[in-house]
């Protein structure tokens, strides 16, 4: 009879962080690189390597997306983790790298879940209204 798995070493999903740092500081960068060493640290994910975009002008296709692209090409990939959406680019780029890394078959993971506000206006004024937005891939308690 095997042993349960929780008896049996289990290695870390492996996955790669990815930045875009336009005229960041390095105490920012360390800063956000610690947050995503720390999420990957409490959900039980092995942190791989970080590819960071530097050049705001540069495309979807831009070298340090592409590089990270290949690397989830590699067997045993789980996926990609981003502080924010906002990291993958503006909206139009983050969208089309984002449909980009699902075509690979990765998973997208943020650290922060994206923020959806909504106003209305009542006869009291207006109201804020929140509906349920893209949430974290993995919870707290995973």
């Amino acid at each position: 009879m095997e042993t349960l798995t929780e008896h049996r070493p289990v290695s870390g999903l492996v996955v790669y962080g990815f930045l875009r740092l336009v005229r960041v500081s390095q105490a920012r960068q360390d800063a956000l690189v610690a947050s995503l060493t720390e999420y990957c640290r409490s959900h039980e994910l092995q942190l791989s390597g970080v590819f960071t975009d530097r050049d705001a002008s540069a495309g979807p296709a831009s070298a340090a997306f592409t590089g990270l692209l290949y690397v989830l090409a590699l067997p045993d990939v789980y996926g990609v983790i981003a502080p924010a959406m906002s990291h993958l680019g503006p909206k139009a780029i983050a969208a089309e790298r984002g449909r980009w890394i699902e075509a690979v078959g990765s998973r997208l993971l943020l650290v922060r879940k994206p923020r959806t506000a909504h106003h209305s206006i009542s006869r009291s004024g207006p109201v804020r209204r929140r509906h349920p937005g893209t949430t974290r891939v993995l919870d707290a308690e995973s």
